[in-house]
């Protein structure tokens, strides 16, 4: 515009020098000025996108994020690109011959050129915006393994204009849009890609980290349309597509997992091996030092593993394309085995891990030298205090949270003064309120971690019970350990069997008090619903007491038959 500008004083200097006719010098400046305001206009307007390029470039921040975590880049290049490009042809939206974007206007098909890069072209497909690519780092995809040739360009023209009531091309028509058998993408579904991903590649990021670092925004999510470029203009029906008011759900989550992955047809993924993070035994001792229970505890978890087959590679495999899938929810089901084992040495009725605290005491009393054994009252009154510290901080800083965006999004353009009006209003009060609250405000975002607490022996008013001894709670039989107590509750003595597709119930009231705390313990580490936690352990016993729950379902079919007759 300053070039404009320039121009136009050295049109009007040089009419006033040559003496020209002042109504053709008018006619000209008008004309120039005319050329500004379009210019104008068209930078106000923005460029001319599609919703899925809003979700590409979503997608492209998040693998930037993870990839800034320690992921290596082929999960962006290559897996996230892959799984991309295939949605974009299952929805029909681009690389095929008639995407939905051109069905009512002319399109030009090209094949696409072997020697470069399928996404380095992409954006040609959408629109002529220039949005950033998972390749971006110069490394050729991988091409895809069900499809030898490759996809088919769609060269769209530039006849369309941005929707009045969106900024977005094909904002409203994507919101109305409900056509069977296709998967409408959306913000959460972005993090399902995000998983697929890193589970594909067996990284050592589980579920619940990847909600994790997206509550500590790690991870673009709740305010991801910020990232886009300036011209990228959002407004109308755009709110309802990229603004999210709500934190992910990992139930949500992990359904939407399975959605995508079933609608992409993805073929069977890498073998879950005993060597990989996901497996159960890496992943119990990971949370037995997140909660700062005793390593011995691991041999007991590794047996419970071993009795219940879970540990298992073709129990572990992920293939969506089966006819009987399984899906694994690896992080939940390895605290759920620590909830079996802690049963199994304690059996946490409210009396005999009490007991047991008892004679650990008085031995460490007595021999202070020795390996302390361990006390489960002094663990449970360590993590009751830490935990809620933890969940205090947690909440508020969910309390604090500012859900409106430094970029607001408006309904129209006639909305947009108003918008932006009320949000310097609220920035303005905001800092008048934080600074009587608190004098400093501004708080340094944590570095990402996978765990969430910190023991160290050192620590005197946090003593880390990791090499504590599990002596006072096993005794010897034979060649091997047993554990002193011979009992065990079923925290499900009968699974549901309605279309309400949940396991079993879970209600406070009927469980101890220990019970409980372990339960919530591991369910805030995970933010997940207790219940969840609850029916994984559920089906966790099951497996390992199949004897029991057979003679169960016995004696209920032989009730049936004594009442019928």
């Amino acid at each position: 515009m300053e070039t404009l500008f320039r121009d136009m004083k050295k049109f009007q200097l040089k009419c006033v020098k040559h003496n020209c006719n002042c109504a053709v010098a008018l006619h000209l400046v008008n004309k120039k000025l005319r050329c500004l305001k379009s210019v104008i206009c068209h930078l106000e307007k923005g460029w001319d996108w599609y919703v899925c390029e809003g979700f590409q470039h979503i997608l492209y921040q998040q693998a930037e994020a993870l990839q800034s975590l320690g992921v290596g880049p082929e999960l962006k290049n290559e897996v996230l690109h892959n799984f991309w490009k295939r949605y974009l042809q299952k929805s029909k939206q681009a690389y095929c011959k008639n995407p939905v974007h051109t069905s009512r206007r002319k399109t030009t098909v090209l094949e696409d050129n072997s020697s470069h890069s399928d996404w380095e072209s992409e954006p040609e497909l959408l629109s002529d915006v220039s949005c950033p690519s998972f390749a971006e780092s110069g490394a050729e995809s991988q091409p895809d393994v069900r499809t030898p040739k490759p996809f088919p360009i769609i060269k769209a023209s530039h006849s369309e204009t941005t929707s009045v009531c969106s900024g977005s091309l094909d904002g409203v028509e994507y919101s109305l849009r409900k056509e069977k058998g296709i998967m409408k993408m959306s913000v959460p579904r972005t993090l399902a890609f995000c998983y697929l991903s890193l589970l594909w590649q067996r990284e050592t990021i589980t579920l619940s980290d990847l909600l994790r670092f997206v509550e500590e925004e790690h991870i673009p999510y709740i305010h991801a349309f910020q990232h886009f470029p300036e011209e990228m203009k959002l407004y109308g029906r755009d709110k309802g597509i990229f603004a999210i008011e709500s934190w992910p759900n990992y139930e949500v989550i992990f359904k939407k997992i399975i959605e995508v992955a079933t609608f992409l047809d993805l073929p069977r993924f890498p073998d879950i091996t005993e060597n990989c993070y996901l497996h159960p035994n890496i992943l119990c001792m990971k949370y037995l030092m997140e909660v700062n229970l005793p390593d011995e505890m691991h041999n007991l978890t590794c047996l419970v593993v071993k009795a219940t087959g879970i540990g298992e590679v073709d129990f572990l495999r992920f293939d969506p394309i089966a006819k009987k899938a399984k899906t694994v929810k690896y992080d939940v089901q390895a605290v759920a085995v620590i909830v079996v084992a802690l049963k199994l040495l304690f059996l946490l009725d409210d009396n005999l891990e009490w007991s047991l605290s008892n004679i650990a005491k008085k031995y460490n009393e007595k021999n202070k030298e020795d390996k302390p054994w361990f006390d489960f009252r002094k663990w449970y009154q360590v993590m009751k205090k830490a935990i809620d510290e933890k969940k205090q901080k947690w909440e508020e800083a969910r309390a604090k949270f500012l859900w409106k965006g430094e970029k607001p999004i408006y309904y129209s353009a006639i909305d947009r003064p108003v918008v932006y009006k009320r949000r310097e209003m609220l920035v303005s009060l905001q800092k008048q309120f934080s600074t009587l609250v608190d004098s400093a405000p501004n708080i340094e975002k944590k570095k990402p971690s996978s765990f969430q607490f910190n023991w160290t022996e050192e620590d005197s008013e946090r003593p880390c019970f990791h090499g504590h001894s599990l002596q006072g709670v096993l005794q010897q039989k034979g060649q091997s350990l047993t554990t002193k107590n011979s009992l065990y509750w079923l925290s499900t003595q009968k699974f549901c069997k309605s279309h309400c597709k949940h396991v079993t119930t879970y209600e406070e009231s009927n469980f101890s008090l220990s019970y409980q705390f372990i339960l919530n313990l591991f369910s805030f580490l995970l933010r997940i619903k207790t219940s969840f936690l609850h029916e994984e352990v559920s089906l966790i016993e099951k497996r390992l007491f199949k004897a029991k729950y057979n003679k169960t379902n016995k004696k209920s079919s032989r009730s049936r038959k004594t009442r019928k007759c």
